[in-house]
């Protein structure tokens, strides 16, 4: 079904959020890698040109200058899109942030798809693996702006780092304003008896779609909205499986190590269930529009949905 798409995009929702915290604790500060219209930082610079800092094209550099900040009490927020700031910076983020256990929130934008005519060089779909894989990270996706609001204070409060996986333009409209979120924990957004399909960022839309082309089918779907891909909510999945008995995970990036990669891990460490993943299959994006490259890598309602059909005939 046709859904609305939120008025403001992902990256104004992030900056407003920045100044508005900014004015509230001197700690915030930004570290930019000469994207800073792109991650729409500009905005906070001209509040805070004094806690506004671009290192220019220098991802590595960007990181350690947040490393120093960060050892000196300040909360730095470092941006750059999804490939340059994990792949291209990982030894820094490992050894200069994690490793010395340093306060610092790490934005990529334009995960996966989104990334669009930016082609494959910038459509990174492996950054929530190497993320997740650092001791100590949280990785942290919203699915639209309610959702990023309601973590950005929480995300603020945890004393560690964490990367924010974030959609520069529109999302869909998921949530209603007011509604609670706690990182490190799952939402359920639509019970069901049948499969459980988990699922993070813009795939979520495209999970309760394919919810209702499976109800027609008299297949009852359980959506689940995982935010936060590390930590994962294990209690939330085991308890879901537990009612359905199969699972689909759906992520806009690859399904080694990332969101299908810790269901599974979960599943088959404590209860072994049919499961189907969907997302990119050990390969490079392209260039083109979502429309298209949804239906090229395969992340359409109708491929969830396929998923699901194969994970609930298992169990039979």
């Amino acid at each position: 079904m046709a859904r609305e798409l939120e008025t403001q995009g992902l990256r104004e929702v992030y900056s407003d959020l920045l100044i508005e915290y900014g004015k509230q604790d001197p700690r915030i500060c930004a570290v930019d890698a000469d994207l800073m219209n792109a991650s729409s930082v500009l905005r906070f610079q001209t509040v805070f040109p004094e806690r506004a800092i671009d290192v220019g094209v220098a991802e590595a550099n960007m990181i350690g200058v947040a490393a120093g900040l960060s050892a000196m009490g300040k909360i730095p927020f470092t941006h750059s899109f999804t490939p340059f700031a994990t792949r291209r910076c990982c030894d820094q983020v490992t050894l200069s942030v994690a490793y010395a256990g340093l306060n610092v929130k790490m934005v990529g934008s334009d995960p996966g798809i989104t990334a669009e005519l930016n082609g494959g060089t910038h459509m990174s779909t492996e950054d929530i693996a190497i993320m997740r894989n650092i001791p100590g990270m949280v990785v942290y996706e919203p699915v639209d702006g309610t959702q990023l609001r309601a973590a950005f204070p929480q995300i603020l409060a945890h004393d560690g780092p964490v990367y924010i996986r974030l959609l520069r333009k529109q999302a869909v409209h998921i949530y209603d304003e007011g509604t609670p979120f706690t990182l490190g924990k799952g939402n359920l957004l639509q019970s069901g008896s049948d499969v459980s399909i988990f699922a993070s960022g813009i795939m979520v839309a495209e999970a309760l779609d394919a919810a209702e082309l499976l109800q027609a089918e008299g297949i009852s779907a359980e959506i689940i909205n995982i935010h936060t891909i590390k930590p994962l909510d294990e209690e939330l999945v085991l308890a879901s499986t537990a009612r359905t008995g199969c699972a689909v995970t759906a992520e806009n990036a690859s399904i080694l190590n990332g969101l299908g990669g810790a269901v599974a891990e979960c599943l088959v460490e404590h209860a072994p269930c049919p499961m189907e993943r969907v997302g990119f299959r050990d390969r490079f994006g392209e260039v083109g529009k979502m429309e298209y490259l949804r239906e090229a890598i395969g992340l359409t309602a109708q491929d969830i949905a396929a998923a699901a059909r194969r994970a609930v005939a298992h169990k039979q």
